[in-house]
């Protein structure tokens, strides 16, 4: 059985993930590349209680950003913005706001996915000259000419990787698998390319 994709990566997470720094993505949040979540216990946002996950403005609390690595590892937020609304709420109630740790920072699987497809990161494939995998990626990339073949492109990249992991457990004794970001980097480009050709017929 295999385990879902992970639903929330913390923001230090992305940044080894992506090669950049924090401060790259409070930039990219700024500019509505993404959200950055949190949790936070009920709070009072005039008439209205707010709690659980709230996307924060990484510009409110800017410091935590710094390139330099010398921020703060916590600040208070005085606004939120709930899940699924798109309009910002003062907190009213803590006046001093709710304070957040840099730890607690997080952007949920599904816009990691989302921006590492629209930029194409996973086209940067780790390991140099030399390197060996113990995986048939040949194998696989054949398997996914057949998947689609004859049961069409799935709807989204997350099931076509979920199907490609599938088909590795079947080909081996111990029903072992490579990790999402492996299975992604590798047919990410095919994916792009398949996607464009569905929109465009």
């Amino acid at each position: 059985m295999r385990l879902p994709q992970r639903e929330y990566y913390t923001v230090h997470e992305v940044a080894t993930r992506w090669g950049c720094t924090i401060a790259d993505i409070a930039g990219w949040s700024s500019k509505g590349r993404l959200d950055i979540v949190t949790g936070i216990p009920p709070v009072t946002c005039g008439g209205d209680i707010i709690a659980g996950e709230v996307v924060v403005s990484a510009f409110d609390i800017l410091p935590m950003f710094r390139r330099c690595g010398t921020g703060p590892q916590s600040a208070f937020v005085r606004r939120v913005r709930a899940n699924g609304s798109t309009d910002w709420s003062l907190i009213t109630d803590p006046a001093a706001g709710v304070e957040v740790s840099i730890a607690d920072l997080l952007i949920t699987g599904q816009q990691v996915q989302k921006f590492e497809d629209d930029h194409e990161l996973m086209r940067r494939i780790a390991g140099g000259a030399g390197s060996t995998s113990p995986y048939d990626w040949d194998g696989m990339m054949s398997a996914l000419i057949v998947r689609v073949h004859e049961k069409g492109l799935p709807a989204t990249q997350a099931e076509l990787i979920a199907d490609m992991q599938a088909w590795f457990a079947e080909q081996s004794d111990d029903g072992q698998f490579p990790d999402e970001r492996s299975v992604r980097r590798r047919i990410s480009a095919v994916w792009k390319t398949l996607s464009q050709l569905r929109k465009s017929a």
